[in-house]
C-alpha cells in the first residue's frame, strides 16, 4: 500500500481543504493510504477523520506557508509515519521536511494571483525557480491559470500537471422542500434567485454582483441575490447594499455547511471573482445538479463553465456586462433550462470526484516510478 501524508495549514474548512475531503470521499482505498497532518484544532480535523483519514494534529502550521518551527514538527511525524509520498498544499515547511527525510514530494497550487515583478524577473526568478523545483517532485496545478502563474515564475511546465478540481455530485433537494426553505427566506414563487457561495472578501467580486443589481433594478428588474458565506470584507458589503436601498433584494444567510438546500434554491449561481479564483468547487457542485452559472472570465473560471454551454462568462470586473447576462438568462427561461441539462453532462464527463481522485492517484504512481526508474 502507497502511504501518503498530506499536509495543509488551513484552520478552517477553506478550497484546500475542500479538496482534500472530495479526495477521500473518492480515493482508491486499496491501493493508499491518506495522512493528513493540520494545525490542532482545525474544523478540517473531524470530517478528515469521519472520512477514513488518518489525522494528526499539530501544534504550529495554522495559517502559515513556513517556519523553522514546523519543519521541525513535520520532520518528526514524517520519520515516525514513514510515508512514500509527503503531498503538501500550500506548505513549504512540508515539502522541505519531505525532502529531508527523503520522501518523494508533491505539492498542490490552488490558487492564481497576479505574478510580482520581484518572481517574474531575476535574480527573484532564479530563486523561485530553485526553491520550488528543488522541493518539489511534482506540482500539481489546479487550473491553466494556476499553471501559468508556477511557469510565469520560473518553474519548469515538464514538473507541472494541470488537473481541474472534480467534487463529490451534489442531489438536488426535492422540489417541497426548496419551495420551503425559499418561503422561509421571504421567496416569492415567481421571484427569480441569484445565489453567490464563497468567502467575503473584496476579491471574490461581490460589489460587482451588488452593482449588477443596482442596474437590474433601475430597469425595473429584481431578482432576489442570496448570499453565503462570511469575510472581513462582509460589513462593509452589508453598508454598500443599505446605501444602494437594496435590502429587500438581498440577504446574508452567513456559513453554509450542507450546500445543496442553498444551492437547490437558486435559479443561477455567480461567482465574480478577480482574484486567486482557480477551481470552484461551488460552481461544480452547482454543475452537478443542473445549476448553470454566470462567471467571470479571471483565473480558472472560464475552464470550468463552457461559454454558451452550461452557463456565460462576463467580462472580468465588468458589472454591466454580468447585468447584461443575468437579465439575458432572466428572459430566457428555455435557454437557461438547457443550459441546466448540459451543466449535468459536461460535469460527469469531466469534472466528477472520481475523475478527480483517479488523476492524483496516477501523478502519485507517476512519481514513485520515476523513482524507481532513477
Amino acid at each position: 500500500m502507497i502511504k501518503v501524508l498530506n499536509v495543509i495549514s488551513d484552520s478552517n474548512i477553506g478550497g484546500a481543504g475542500r479538496v482534500l475531503i472530495n479526495y477521500l470521499e473518492n480515493c482508491d482505498r486499496e491501493e493508499f493510504r491518506t495522512m493528513i497532518a493540520l494545525p490542532k484544532g482545525s474544523l478540517l480535523a473531524e470530517p478528515l477523520r469521519q472520512l477514513g483519514g488518518e489525522v494528526y494534529e499539530l501544534d504550529g502550521l495554522a495559517e502559515r506557508s513556513y517556519s523553522k518551527e514546523d519543519v521541525k514538527l513535520l520532520e518528526a511525524l514524517i520519520r515516525e509515519l514513514k510515508p512514500d509520498i509527503v503531498h503538501t498544499h500550500g506548505a513549504l515547511s512540508g515539502r522541505i521536511a519531505g525532502r529531508r527525510c527523503g520522501c518523494k514530494v508533491v505539492y498542490t497550487r490552488h490558487s492564481a494571483f497576479p505574478v510580482p515583478a520581484k518572481l517574474k524577473y531575476p535574480p527573484g526568478r532564479w530563486v523561485n525557480k530553485l526553491v520550488n523545483e528543488h522541493y518539489a517532485d511534482h506540482i500539481i496545478a489546479v487550473s491553466p491559470a494556476a499553471a501559468e502563474n508556477l511557469t510565469d515564475a520560473g518553474i519548469s511546465p515538464k514538473l507541472i500537471t494541470v488537473m481541474m478540481n472534480g467534487v463529490s455530485a451534489v442531489e438536488r433537494r426535492p422540489a417541497e422542500e426548496t419551495a420551503s426553505l425559499r418561503s422561509r427566506l421571504g421567496i416569492a414563487p415567481e421571484d427569480f434567485v441569484l445565489g453567490i457561495l464563497a468567502r467575503i472578501e473584496p476579491y471574490k467580486g461581490h460589489l460587482h454582483i451588488i452593482e449588477a443589481l443596482d442596474m437590474l433594478r433601475g430597469r425595473g428588474r429584481k431578482p432576489v441575490l442570496l448570499i453565503a458565506g462570511s469575510g472581513s470584507y462582509e460589513e462593509e458589503l452589508k453598508s454598500e447594499v443599505r446605501s444602494r436601498g437594496l435590502q429587500d433584494q438581498v440577504q446574508f444567510l452567513g456559513f453554509w455547511g450542507d450546500v445543496a438546500p442553498f444551492l437547490s434554491a437558486l435559479d443561477l449561481q455567480l461567482n465574480a471573482s478577480y482574484g486567486t479564483e482557480t477551481s470552484s468547487l461551488s460552481v461544480l457542485e452547482g454543475l452537478s445538479m443542473g445549476l448553470p452559472a454566470v462567471v467571470s472570465s479571471y483565473g480558472g473560471n472560464p475552464w470550468l463553465i463552457d461559454d454558451e454551454e452550461d452557463g456565460l462568462i462576463f467580462k472580468n470586473r465588468d458589472s454591466a456586462d454580468l447585468a447584461a447576462k443575468i437579465e439575458r438568462l432572466m428572459d430566457s427561461p428555455e435557454e437557461l433550462a438547457r443550459m441546466g441539462e448540459r451543466a449535468k453532462e459536461i460535469f460527469q464527463q469531466r469534472f466528477t470526484g472520481k475523475i478527480f481522485a483517479g488523476n492524483v492517484e496516477k501523478v502519485y504512481r507517476e512519481v514513485l516510478e520515476g523513482s524507481k526508474n532513477g
